[in-house]
């Protein structure tokens, strides 16, 4: 910002059909008596827009070459390019009027138009500065669905905020009384807050889901009573797709507010069986389940057995637990390996002619290559004398 104890620039920029004359008399008269001044000052000034024109192609270069730069370079680079040229030529003349003498009038026309390109490019500065921060954390120099939104809400904000102050300052530099303005705004402020308050809870907390990252679009999430799939992520709601089947939409802020469970950043995901075992099986061959388990799952791709052994003796089952952990983060393979594990468990089963027991402890096995009830060579099937039912 120009320095306003400067007594060039110090009373503010009035403009009247008589300022207007009075500055073409003057303007006139120094080019004519200060030709030569003006003719370096012009030189050094085209000096110093070249190089600044300079800087904003680079920042230029800087943005196209996105891939081959980090995060902060392309940052700089956008603010760089952010640039405009009226800001560079009036820069370059703010910096060379003084060389060239020229009269009060001329002189403080330059710092007001300087003062306004001043703030509204230190504006379009900080704007590309905070964008680009923002980009970055919202995955990408194009965030798309609701990175992308999100982003849009954000350079509106963030446009508004700023060239709000810049138009502040501009007026307060331009002499114009902006207390009762500044005061205004703030209440303004404070009403629109108080009255969107559930809004901006919401879309804050969508900010913070998009930036922070908890979980992102495809995860496998359990929150509460649900557990389901992100299928998106608004501004005000988050849609996910329960594993049964309906849609459940969930606001945001309330979806923050209680311990949330990301099941696709897992490494590894465990799975459980109890195994029922008639309880006349002879100790012997319960001693080798354990191999006979373990065989089983580690057959599997990315399968480790965890732990298996009898977990309860209390009539009338043998119960066995089985704790293993498939390697993936996705459900569909544990799902898949799970139910490989389960068939490589009952022909081992069967092979080594150990029996599952029901909730009643008898065998629910039936004898290997038993025909089925009612063909020739099976058992005669019981009718009851009162009924004739089976």
């Amino acid at each position: 910002m120009a320095n306003m104890t400067d007594p060039q620039v110090a009373a503010p920029l009035r403009i009247s059909k008589g300022s207007i004359e009075l500055l073409k008399d003057e303007s006139v008269s120094w080019i004519l008596s200060h030709y030569l001044q003006i003719g370096i000052a012009l030189g050094i000034g085209a000096a110093i827009c070249a190089v600044l024109y300079g800087v904003r192609m680079l920042g230029v270069r800087l943005c196209e070459k996105r891939q081959s730069f980090t995060h902060w370079p392309q940052t700089i680079g956008r603010v760089f390019a952010a640039t405009r040229l009226w800001f560079i030529v009036l820069f370059a003349a703010k910096l060379v009027d003084g060389y060239a003498d020229p009269p009060p009038m001329v002189a403080q026309t330059i710092s007001g138009m300087f003062t306004i390109a001043w703030a509204i490019q230190g504006a379009l500065w900080v704007r590309e500065l905070v964008l680009g921060v923002v980009e970055y954390r919202a995955g990408g120099n194009n965030p798309t669905g609701a990175q992308g939104s999100a982003v849009g809400v954000i350079r509106l904000l963030v446009t508004i905020a700023l060239f709000a102050i810049a138009s502040v300052l501009i007026l307060d530099n331009l002499g114009v009384n902006v207390t009762g303005l500044v005061a205004g705004l703030g209440i303004g402020g404070i009403a629109i807050g108080l009255a969107a308050k559930g809004i901006f809870d919401d879309l804050f907390s969508a900010l913070s889901i998009i930036f922070d990252k908890p979980f992102q679009r495809g995860d496998q999430i359990r929150w509460d009573k649900t557990t389901g799939t992100v299928e998106e992520i608004g501004l005000k709601t988050t849609r996910v797709r329960a594993t049964t089947g309906e849609e459940v939409v969930i606001s945001n802020t309330n979806l923050l507010n209680k311990e949330l469970h990301n099941m696709q950043r897992l490494n590894r995901r465990r799975v459980e069986f109890t195994l029922h075992i008639a309880y006349h099986t002879p100790a012997r061959i319960l001693a080798g389940i354990q191999d006979l388990v373990k065989a089983a799952v580690e057959a599997q791709d990315k399968c480790k057995l965890v732990r298996c052994g009898i977990s309860d003796l209390t009539l009338p089952t043998i119960e066995i637990q089985v704790q293993f952990d498939v390697l993936s983060q996705s459900w569909d393979k544990v799902f898949q390996a799970r139910h490989l594990i389960a068939i490589a468990l009952l022909d081992a089963f069967e092979d080594a002619k150990i029996e599952f027991a029901g909730p009643d402890g008898k065998s629910i096995t039936p004898p290997v290559n038993a025909p089925p009830p009612g063909t020739a060579g099976a058992p005669p099937i019981e009718m009851d004398e009162d009924t004739g039912s089976k």
